[in-house]
């Protein structure tokens, strides 16, 4: 399992964290992506950028991006393990709603020992997802990542599995909780209103009407 160095800090943790979830999604990293994502200037993007390529986190090129090291991502899943242990310790153990458990897990992430990390795992019984169905990085640090598509470009008659969503907007995680939706349930599509407008699915006995947004958001695992 990987250890902090003595130069790891917890803004280099959140930096590996963004570059990861970014060349996950996007491919190319830019600085100005790396800024917009951690609400930072370009230049406090590059300036961190420059620390973490003198750390041996980082590959920086002219148009090709930053990019991490195997090191880089190390540090990235580590601290991606931590969050996601104890956002579903939080859901779980503690019943924190889903829509909380994101933000006390950003700062818990940073302190939590691999001693402490360990126990947590074992309690939980070594799950693989969190609260919102992200997969979570194994004690060997290596991450599951199933392909899904998006609720949004499904059409009527289909059949699904609503498996993952971020956890990057509460209030959609409220609008989820407060209609008894959850990662794990199954879902048809009854109608799809154009212009991204909302889709109409059933879960179990009630249609529920999903934006655009949303359903953007809402990753599903399509029956074939």
């Amino acid at each position: 399992m990987a250890t902090r160095g003595s130069d790891i800090s917890e803004a280099v943790e959140n930096y590996a964290k963004a570059i990861y979830a970014i060349q996950s999604r996007e491919g190319t990293v830019t600085t100005n992506a790396l800024a917009e994502r951690l609400g930072v200037t370009p230049a406090s993007a590059s300036g961190m950028v420059k620390k973490l390529d003198g750390l041996g986190l980082v590959t920086h090129e002219p148009y090709k991006g930053v990019q991490l090291t195997a090191a880089g991502e190390r540090v990235a899943l580590e601290v991606i393990r931590h969050h996601r242990l104890l956002e579903l310790y939080l859901a779980e153990r503690l019943d924190v709603p889903w829509d909380r458990v994101h933000e006390e897990a950003e700062v818990l992430e940073h302190v939590l020992s691999e001693e402490l990390e360990e126990l947590i795992a074992k309690k939980l019984g070594n799950p693989t997802v969190d609260p919102h169905g992200d997969p979570i990085p194994s004690a060997e640090l290596k991450m599951d990542e199933k392909p899904t598509d998006a609720l949004a470009d499904l059409e009527p008659g289909a059949h699904a599995r609503f498996v993952r969503i971020s956890d990057s907007d509460p209030e959609m995680l409220r609008y989820l909780a407060d209609r008894g939706i959850a990662p794990g349930d199954d879902f048809e599509v009854i109608e799809k209103q154009p212009f991204d407008g909302p889709i109409f699915a059933r879960f179990r006995d009630d249609v529920h009407v999903l934006g655009g947004a949303l359903a953007t958001a809402m990753r599903v695992e399509v029956k074939r």
